[in-house]
């Protein structure tokens, strides 16, 4: 069985805890338990009611929607600490496993469905592709790494590299070489794909789907010249009533919206097509989902999980500029609501599926 991490914490596996992972101790009052299950419920309801689902229910994909039971109860605290630290870690955790159970639900009734391809080989070529060229593997420690673009992937394949011992160190000063000295599925014969999807750990690390496409807009079309002449300039020729003669290094986030609902998800670039045409999380049985959000203490996990604790999961580098609330506030608010609310239903999914939250872009919420 798999169990999920929470867009803000981690889990292991059903069917045997984690090394390191401690069952929850129930010292939760009664009140903070009924208070979680209902939050749990009414949280997956509004996902359902967001429109997560909705592509799914106008398919007739839901008409026999069965919501499976609990999956049990996990938490990270690995340590000793005072009352009113025990407190504060107890009630993260509990919000953890809240968000890890609405996962499991979505995941399960999304995927459980007839016409969501339920392995590989039931993908079409083109998604298949495009899956197996994501899939990092490695076999001395037997792990799968589907890696996300701007959800921390270099730093991932820096590990992988020390792993494999192509790589001396973590220092993230060494330009990133995000191909050579890699493996892929895509490098590999079915028989062996099929072996390595049955028997190693497979992980992915989501993101905010919002928050990750900021990301992309703000380092591509800010300070890569390579994405400025081929999409920068190509975005404002398509959008621009009199583009001139720009060198693609001034493309706003509207006319970036507006390229983005124009592209084939299945044909867009991989640092802002949807996490779900990446990894693909129905047709693969993913051991681990971290976030971004609690990317260190997930990290850590999966290297416990992996057999690799030894390995300390590198930190940003000094010229990582993050995406703050305040930059999500001025971009959105900014932004044609139109443009946003036609852009949701291709990342649907990696709101449903992983747990987040719509972008709030009220009149209420602009006026902050």
């Amino acid at each position: 069985m798999w169990v999920f991490s929470a867009s803000k914490g981690a889990v292991g596996r059903v069917g045997g805890m984690a090394d390191g992972v401690k069952p929850t101790v129930r010292t939760h009052s009664r009140s903070q338990r009924s208070a979680a299950i209902l939050l749990s419920v009414l949280t997956f309801g509004i996902i359902v009611a967001s429109g997560g689902l909705l592509v799914m229910i106008e398919n007739g994909m839901l008409a026999e929607m069965k919501t499976p039971a609990p999956r049990g109860t996990f938490m990270l605290s690995d340590s000793i600490h005072s009352p009113e630290k025990q407190d504060v870690d107890s009630q993260r955790d509990l919000e953890y496993q809240i968000i890890q159970d609405i996962r499991n639900r979505t995941i399960h009734t999304v995927c459980g469905q007839k016409k969501m391809p339920h392995n590989i080989w039931q993908l079409s070529a083109v998604q298949r592709r495009t899956l197996l060229k994501h899939i990092l593997v490695n076999d001395r420690y037997k792990f799968l790494y589907c890696y996300v673009p701007k959800v921390a992937c270099s730093n991932w394949k820096r590990v992988i590299k020390v792993l494999d011992g192509t790589l001396e160190n973590l220092d993230v000063k060494i330009k990133m070489d995000h191909k050579h000295d890699l493996v892929f599925l895509n490098d590999l014969k079915p028989d062996e794909i099929k072996y390595r999807l049955q028997h190693y750990f497979k992980f992915i690390f989501v993101r905010e789907p919002m928050e990750r496409l900021l990301s992309a807009y703000k380092n591509k079309f800010g300070e890569i010249e390579e994405y400025q002449k081929k999409y920068g300039v190509e975005i404002a020729k398509r959008y621009r009533t009199n583009p001139g003669k720009t060198k693609g290094d001034d493309i706003t986030f509207s006319e970036f919206i507006r390229y983005l609902l124009d592209e084939d998800v299945e044909k867009m670039n991989e640092h802002w097509m949807p996490i779900y045409n990446l990894c693909q999380p129905c047709a693969v049985r993913y051991d681990f989902i971290g976030s971004y959000e609690r990317l260190h203490t997930d990290a850590h996990f999966v290297l416990q999980q992996i057999g690799a604790p030894f390995v300390q999961f590198p930190e940003r580098q000094a010229w990582y500029k993050p995406v703050t609330k305040e930059t999500l506030h001025y971009y959105f608010c900014s932004t044609p609501r139109d443009l946003l609310s036609d852009l949701l239903p291709k990342y649907i999914l990696d709101f449903s599926l992983f747990a987040y939250s719509l972008p709030n872009v009220t009149d209420a919420f602009c006026r902050k």
